[in-house]
């Protein structure tokens, strides 16, 4: 069964957080995302951020253009999206909302 939650897509459902700050009026946020071709780019919310390929200190993605790490990983049906147990403040996107309430009720 193919839905959001599949590898391959090229939009997909997935938590996003700043580990330097704030993202659009939160640390964290819910929303759909895309890929470039290879996968190595996600772009969300304007930003194009790249992956660290393992090199990032607190994150998974870098954006270059403004120097800030993101930790971007897919939605969890629990609700535990954070990194390390970080308590922060979560947005979930408004065109979002009703895909990431059929996750969790999955």
């Amino acid at each position: 069964m193919e839905n959001q939650l599949n590898r391959g897509l090229k939009k997909r459902l997935m938590y996003v957080e700043n580990k330097d700050g704030d993202l659009d009026g939160a640390s964290a946020r819910i929303g759909w995302v895309s890929f470039s071709q290879t996968g190595k780019t996600v772009y969300y919310r304007g930003r194009e951020l790249s992956s660290t390929g393992g090199r990032g200190i607190r994150g998974n993605f870098r954006d270059h253009n403004a120097g800030e790490e993101y930790w971007i990983s897919g939605v969890k049906r629990r609700g535990t999206n954070a990194h390390q147990h970080a308590a922060v403040k979560i947005i979930i996107d408004d065109d979002a909302l009703t895909e990431y309430q059929k996750v969790r009720q999955q």
